[in-house]
C-alpha cells in the first residue's frame, strides 16, 4: 500500500525556517515525480516544489524561488521542503504527493483533478506570524 506521511509543520515568525519531511512506503521515491502542494484558507490548491519523473528536473512555484528547497533521500524514502525566509503568505496546509508529473504543479496545467491523481500525504500546517 503506497502511503505518504508528511510532518514538519508549525509556527514561525515572518523571515524564520521549517522543514517538512514525507516518509514515503510502498514505493521507491527515485521511481516517479514527488513534491509538495499547498493550499491556503479560502484558496485553491497552488503546486509549490517537485523533483523526478520524466521530466527529471526540479521545479518551483514563482513565489517560492530562491527561498525553498526540494530534496530527497531515496536510501531512507524521504523527501524534504527547506523553507527559508518565510512569509505570511506562504501559510497554508502543505501536502506531499506523488506520481504527478511536475508539469502539473504549474498554474499553467494544474487543475481541479489533479488532486484525485497519485497519492497524498494527510498535509502539514504551517503558519507564519507576521
Amino acid at each position: 500500500e503506497v502511503q505518504l506521511q508528511a510532518s514538519g509543520g508549525g509556527l514561525v515568525q515572518a523571515g524564520g525556517s521549517l522543514r517538512l519531511s514525507c516518509a514515503a512506503s510502498g514505493f521507491a521515491l527515485g521511481d516517479t515525480a514527488v513534491g509538495w502542494f499547498r493550499q491556503a484558507p479560502g484558496k485553491e490548491r497552488e503546486g509549490v516544489s517537485c523533483i523526478g519523473g520524466p521530466d527529471d528536473g526540479a521545479y518551483y512555484a514563482d513565489s517560492v524561488k530562491g527561498r525553498f528547497t526540494i530534496s530527497s533521500d531515496n536510501a531512507k524514502n524521504m523527501m524534504y521542503l527547506q523553507m527559508n525566509s518565510l512569509k505570511p503568505e506562504d501559510t497554508a496546509v502543505y501536502y506531499c504527493a506523488a506520481d504527478i508529473p511536475c508539469t502539473y504543479y504549474s498554474r499553467d496545467y494544474y487543475n481541479v483533478e489533479v488532486p484525485r491523481w497519485g497519492s497524498w500525504g494527510q498535509g502539514t500546517l504551517v503558519t507564519v506570524s507576521s
